[in-house]
């Protein structure tokens, strides 16, 4: 299902497994892969130098990895997709380049909610399934989010009547 969101508020029980959405596009040009470069210090040849990719098997410059990575993140961001529900990264899983992205590219990045575990009396966890595509619809990276995300309400993790958790510094379990 795609929906459209309240961008200012959301919690973890406001998501849904199989709520999905699909960024506007953004064009990958030379001045963002060398600014990546120069922020990194990842200064690769395959990255920086025309005339050694143009001896490579892509043919040409192409993005770093983690540059698409970054992008994608950033375009879920920017849509609206997660409104402020999200607290903290966790994971990234299974990330797979499978596609050079070339100057000039025009990426967007299909999302999709693929998990959820209302385990933590504050937060939730929400697994999400990034899916980067390029102008011609080819993949290019896929990988899975772990987020940790708002509860609209504290809820308790234990059952019902049972003593909360506490941690050895005597933290509740959050």
């Amino acid at each position: 299902m795609t929906a459209t969101f309240n961008r200012l508020r959301r919690h973890f029980e406001d998501f849904s497994l199989g709520d999905m959405v699909v960024s506007p596009g953004r064009t990958v040009d030379i001045s963002d892969i060398s600014a990546f470069a120069g922020l990194t210090g990842d200064h690769y040849p395959l990255h920086v130098d025309e005339d050694y990719g143009r001896g490579t098997r892509f043919g040409g410059r192409i993005a770093h990895g983690p540059l698409t990575f970054s992008l994608a993140v950033g375009q879920v961001a920017l849509s609206g997709f997660l409104g402020e529900a999200i607290v903290a990264f966790l994971e990234c899983q299974n990330m797979r380049a499978l596609a050079p992205v070339f100057p000039g590219d025009t990426i967007r990045v299909r999302v999709e909610v693929t998990g959820a575990d209302a385990g933590r009396p504050k937060y939730g966890e929400l697994r999400l399934d990034y899916t980067v595509l390029n102008q011609k619809d080819e993949e290019v990276m896929r990988f899975r989010m772990v987020l940790l995300a708002h509860r609209a309400e504290p809820h308790s993790a234990e059952p019902h009547g049972a003593e909360p958790r506490r941690s050895e510094q005597g933290d509740p379990g959050e």
